[in-house]
């Protein structure tokens, strides 16, 4: 009900009664002219395309929420953002028109290729949209990806130590140079999955056999660990091993390699006895030439491992420091003079661990025995913790070479 006041007037002899209303103004929903018009809604979605070696066209798709009887135009722009003109596409501007009965009309944009198909971060620009005609803006901006993540071309800088080809008394009787364009998969297999309970150490990757993961470059081989949602995990790397394929017994191994380095990253050059599936471990032995743990970048450990005479495990390690830098920076020789009874281990000829038949003791001796490699880049685990946000990923290992003399 509107509120009023009565007011009563006598004129004339006649009484009138007003009514006056105190309303201010209507409660009532005003309801639209029939005549009016919605107009259509214009939106842009995101799109990304991989990059090639030759330029390819990317499209921008406009749409509207519905047709309309009238022609639509809106005006765009190509805008740089970590991708730049002309070096990563050829920037544009102009009027898009939708013609009437229309729906949808595309923005194509030329996208330059890569002749070396370098792997780098993703790079994004972005198309804006402005002034509308006979349409309103339901999103002004998208972004175009070029996905350059997965490029086969990944150089580094090769200073640091080397080691040579060749040693008196000794012969080259297996090496992988990895100068290839692909892994040898007669002689390494990627491994799949995060194993037992993280491969028996809580780790937080998915391993996988995918060229995002491993990887031949100018080479070297390259494992790269990511932080990526795959198989029910955040993380994504490689772990290959040569069981079954290569095994070995005595010699000097020389492998060349430059580290990833970050905290909850855990590269690892290692052995494992080649009868482990008939006596487990750590009855097989486990031979570490090399661990980085990345909280600490300048320091590697290295450790055999057995099992005690009284069925525990058992160990013997070192670890070696940099006196300045780190590992992430230059290549380093991580060796192991392995003969009888007795393993030497070296970071660039330097000796620092030393592990002999007698330190096992009692116990059994499980280094005169083959076993094969395996190499991997872990992210996580209960020796080096998770990852935190001071960790850039991805993570990459490059291996230069890995020699076996004897």
């Amino acid at each position: 009900m509107i509120p009023q006041k009565i007011f009563s007037i006598i004129s004339a002899g006649v009484l009138c009664i007003i009514f006056i209303s105190c309303s201010k103004k209507s409660d009532t929903t005003p309801v639209p002219d029939p005549g009016q018009t919605v107009l259509p809604e214009v939106s842009v979605l995101n799109v990304s395309q991989p990059i090639t070696t030759n330029s390819t066209t990317l499209q921008f798709y406009i749409n509207l929420n519905k047709s309309s009887t009238s022609v639509v135009s809106v005006d765009y722009s190509l805008v740089d953002g970590t991708a730049v003109s002309p070096k990563d596409y050829v920037s544009a501007s102009g009027t898009l028109t939708i013609p009437a009965g229309k729906v949808q009309a595309t923005v194509d944009v030329q996208v330059k290729g890569d002749p070396t198909n370098l792997r780098r971060a993703n790079v994004q620009f972005a198309l804006q949209l402005s002034k509308p005609v006979q349409c309103t803006l339901a999103t002004t901006t998208a972004y175009a990806t070029i996905l350059t993540e997965d490029g086969t071309y990944l150089p580094t800088d090769n200073t640091g130590y080397s080691t040579p080809m060749t040693y008196s008394g000794y012969t080259l009787t297996w090496s992988d140079e990895f100068s290839g364009s692909t892994l040898d998969l007669n002689t390494w297999e990627q491994e799949i999955g995060n194993g037992s309970g993280g491969w028996g150490n809580n780790e937080l990757e998915y391993y996988t056999n995918s060229p995002k993961n491993c990887f031949l470059s100018n080479g070297n081989l390259i494992i790269e660990a990511r932080k990526e949602a795959i198989g029910g995990f955040n993380y994504s790397s490689t772990r290959m091993k040569t069981q079954d394929k290569k095994t070995f017994k005595f010699g000097r191994i020389d492998i060349r390699v430059k580290l990833p380095v970050g905290k909850g990253i855990w590269p690892a050059l290692w052995m494992l006895g080649s009868n482990i599936t008939s006596v487990g471990w750590p009855a097989c032995g486990e031979m570490d030439i090399m661990e980085l743990i990345g909280t600490y970048p300048s320091r590697v450990y290295s450790t055999m491992h057995w099992k005690s005479a009284s069925g525990a495990h058992a160990s013997k390690g070192l670890n070696y420091n940099l006196t300045s830098g780190d590992f992430s920076q230059q290549f380093h020789v991580f060796s192991m003079v392995w003969t009888q009874d007795l393993i030497k281990n070296y970071v660039d000829d330097v000796l620092f661990l030393t592990v002999s038949s007698a330190d096992v003791g009692a116990s059994n001796y499980p280094f005169n025995a083959n076993q094969f490699f395996i190499f991997n880049v872990a992210v996580g685990g209960d020796w080096p913790g998770p990852p935190d946000a001071s960790t850039p990923f991805p993570q990459r290992m490059f291996v230069d070479y890995v020699r076996v003399f004897q």
